[in-house]
């Protein structure tokens, strides 16, 4: 899919690695539409970009009205949506068992719920809208991108409600892929490792160094702008479909 002149929506778009994707894609002359819940943020990304190609919509992702409303919106100023880049997501460290007492259960469910739900909720609709559309020069008619993690597989401890959220992610890929293959729209998944994102960036710098080193090569954090890169691949190669990549120098995430 050409990706000059066509609609993504990125949840989370105004930080982070959603952020480095809305700047790109945007930088290569697509709509940008970014679903994110902090109004300061989102407002200063539509004051960098411009308004013209960016629309920022507060949008609670896990609340199928929220969504409803900011597709109308988003139809409304762009008239037709080719991809969804899910980037929207929350992480907490905490033992299922420890001196402080038992894993919150309300957590566990809000992980799950922003995470793998919200993911799931926003696909749904936008499907639903994009399957109705006619398809692009390549045949098809949209693609979702999905974000996994690492930790799908290699959760650390303290990791087992985003490690479930994450792996969930996974595991929807290919079903998905399958059976939006009629619809002539296609699934992907990355699964990022550590990147150097603000809440890594807040880390105390002996902490990054020994992260860095753990990767084996190169030997350094992952740049946002090298997932978004990855987006970019994804969405203009039609014959990528139905699978995970892996984007995070090789890393495995060692037991803590």
């Amino acid at each position: 899919m050409i990706i000059s002149q066509r609609t993504f929506i990125i949840t989370g778009g105004a930080s982070g690695l959603g952020a480095a994707t809305t700047r790109y894609l945007h930088q290569l002359n697509a709509n940008v539409v970014i679903f994110d819940l902090s109004v300061e943020s989102g407002e200063e990304m539509v004051k960098e970009l411009g308004s013209e190609r960016t629309l920022f919509l507060e949008t609670d992702i896990t609340n199928e009205d929220s969504v409803k409303k900011a597709l109308e919106k988003t139809i409304e100023k762009f008239k037709q949506i080719h991809g969804v880049v899910n980037c929207a997501g929350i992480a907490v460290s905490i033992k299922t068992i420890s001196p402080r007492g038992l894993f919150p259960l309300d957590v566990f469910s809000k992980v799950l719920a922003v995470n793998l739900v919200g993911t799931f909720n926003v696909i749904r609709l936008v499907a639903d809208i994009i399957h109705k559309q006619s398809p692009t020069e390549s045949g098809e008619k949209g693609v979702f991108i999905m974000t996994a993690s690492c930790a799908a597989t290699e959760g650390q401890q303290g990791q087992t409600a985003y490690s479930a959220s994450k792996a969930g992610i996974v595991g929807m890929t290919l079903p998905m892929a399958r059976e939006f293959a009629a619809l002539n729209m296609r699934v992907m998944t990355i699964s990022p490792g550590i990147f150097a994102t603000p809440m890594v960036e807040a880390l105390p710098e002996k902490a990054i160094k020994a992260i860095e080193s753990s990767i084996p090569f190169p030997s350094r954090l992952g740049q946002p702008i090298e997932f978004a890169k990855l987006v970019e691949t994804i969405i203009t190669n039609p014959y990528l479909n139905g699978e995970v990549i892996r984007l995070d120098g090789a890393v495995r995430l060692a037991k803590l």
